[in-house]
């Protein structure tokens, strides 16, 4: 069975997709952009927008009931 999992805490999907999904135990995130929730505006600068795609991914987890510790594979795209 699948779960969204969704957060205000990270931004909302720009598309028709989910910021994650729980599917038999594996918890799949959807790609992050460095968005701050709070204004919807791109942080400025390749560091901070790094720093916060990394939160908006921690407020997700947190969602999850899980925390940085239980990724096992991620894709980082600069």
């Amino acid at each position: 069975m699948k779960k969204v999992i969704s957060t205000t805490e990270a931004p909302k999907a720009i598309g028709p997709y989910s910021q994650a999904i729980e599917a038999n135990g594996t918890v799949y995130i959807s790609g992050q952009l460095g968005i701050i929730p709070e204004t919807g505006t791109l942080a400025q600068g390749i560091e901070l927008q790094a720093e916060q795609s990394l939160k908006n991914i921690g407020a997700i987890l947190k969602e999850a009931g899980l925390t940085y510790n239980n990724i096992v594979k991620c894709t980082v795209l600069l």
